[in-house]
């Protein structure tokens, strides 16, 4: 999936994330520094074991993640955003869908590391590779290879899972 990075015109939005006690699923979204003109939407990253993520897409920049089923989560004590960012905006390519209101699926591989608190997550998409990080909320990066493609995204300041007490 092609993407490209913007300015952001403004200052930094603000996510925050939330679990669903009942479902496990890791939510995000932020409002404000849209754009015009571009897909607006879900899309859907799925992999072969069943994992899915999905990306919250207005007027083609992205502007939230869900984690809905997470692939096997490795955790690392040495795990942390890379030092070197570049603030902006995310924008997806639209191809035709310019102004359209649409949900697209992209088959590809997920995982997942994490820091022994549980605090910052990063999901990658495919193999390891070199990539440029792009911060497009405060607590959310994203992560673009050499050829423009989404290699991944980074959630830091997560709360705490806390499930519902079975009876």
């Amino acid at each position: 999936m092609e993407a490209g990075v913007e300015p952001l015109g403004g200052s930094l939005p603000s996510i925050s994330w939330r679990w669903d006690p009942e479902t496990d699923i890791l939510s995000g979204a932020f409002k404000g520094n849209r754009k015009a003109g571009g897909l607006t939407g879900t899309v859907e990253l799925t992999d072969a074991e069943g994992s899915v993520a999905v990306l919250d897409v207005n007027n083609g920049v992205i502007c939230g993640l869900d984690v809905v089923v997470w692939p096997e989560v490795t955790t690392r004590t040495d795990i942390q955003v890379p030092a070197q960012l570049t603030d902006g905006r995310v924008v997806l390519a639209s191809g035709g869908s310019r102004g359209a209101v649409s949900s697209l699926e992209v088959d590809t591989s997920l995982s997942v590391e994490t820091n022994s608190s549980e605090s910052v997550f990063h999901l990658r998409i495919g193999p390891r590779r070199p990539v440029e990080v792009v911060r497009a909320a405060d607590n959310f990066y994203v992560e673009m290879d050499q050829q423009g493609g989404l290699a991944g995204f980074w959630m830091t300041n997560v709360p705490p899972f806390t499930a519902f007490d079975e009876e």
